[in-house]
């Protein structure tokens, strides 16, 4: 367990995220099947690939889903860098995907590479407004396991939590099989796929209680191996462990004053928070 606060999800509600990409072509297959059933998710971007591949930076933008970022060069060593290197790999990757965006600015969403995180990550992504995340379902497409496993692995848990957030990596081949699958497997057993965006502007912020915030407790000293296998939630950043009840209400209000969970039925593209008709050369 990582954190104390995961999403305010309803039951059997679902959050898609991917991570790594994007790569040609699992990333467009996997956009093509989210497309096919107008399902949006969460991407954390890592800033090298975005730079190799900006066209499909733009795809996932103009498609409607939500930019976050996975540092410049996804290294597994966060937990024990310095901040001035950690401080250069989430710039980097910032900047990299806003580049592949002409410039404007992904979601204010952070996944650290390999979920190996340290305090003073944790406080520097706080100061700069990002909001970490983690996930409560790893889809284990990282490890050489078919796209039925994948799918069996990740409708096991989340039956077993009753919705959650997938982790998934839009640049496995076997990720791009097994999600048409796993869509169908998902609407068949009565899941709900909801989409998170940042709040602001004609978007709202979600309103929630503060036990909807503050659902799982977390164990206080993680294991990296706990941490690699991607176990736990998202949550806003610098989580004080022995903070009173009023601090932990104001870190949820800060949190939901940040984002906004869209429930809709078949929701099209946000071109409200990612317009780029205008920039994306003929």
């Amino acid at each position: 367990m990582q954190y104390r606060e995961t999403l305010p999800l309803g039951p059997r509600e679902v959050v898609l995220t991917f991570d790594d990409g994007p790569l040609p072509p699992y990333s467009s297959r996997v956009l093509d099947a989210l497309a096919a059933e107008c399902v949006k998710a969460t991407y954390f971007l890592v800033g090298s690939m975005a730079r190799a591949h900006p066209e499909l930076v733009r795809r996932i933008a103009v498609d409607g889903h939500t930019i976050g970022t996975h540092s410049q060069n996804h290294p597994f060593t966060f937990h024990n860098m310095s901040r001035a290197r950690a401080e250069r790999e989430i710039s980097g990757g910032i900047a990299s995907v806003s580049a592949a965006l002409h410039g404007l600015k992904p979601a204010p969403f952070f996944r650290i590479p390999g979920l190996l995180r340290a305090s003073s990550v944790e406080a520097y992504l706080a100061s700069r407004g990002l909001i970490t995340w983690s996930a409560d379902v790893p889809s284990d497409d990282w490890r050489r396991i078919s796209d039925t496993e994948i799918v069996r692995r990740t409708i096991a848990r989340l039956e077993a939590h009753n919705g959650g957030m997938v982790l998934l990596h839009d640049i496995r081949p076997a990720t791009a099989l097994a999600l048409p699958k796993l869509l169908r497997e998902l609407k068949a057993r009565g899941f709900r796929i909801v989409h998170v965006v940042p709040a602001g502007g004609p978007v709202v912020t979600t309103a929630t209680a503060p036990g909807q915030w503050a659902v799982r407790a977390a164990s206080r000293k993680p294991s990296v191996k706990r941490a690699t296998r991607t176990r736990l939630a998202e949550r806003r950043v610098k989580t004080v462990r022995s903070a009173s009840l009023w601090q932990r209400e104001a870190a949820r209000r800060r949190a939901s004053a940040r984002m906004a969970v869209i429930r809709e039925e078949n929701p099209g593209p946000r071109r409200g928070l990612f317009d780029f008709s205008r920039r994306i050369p003929e």
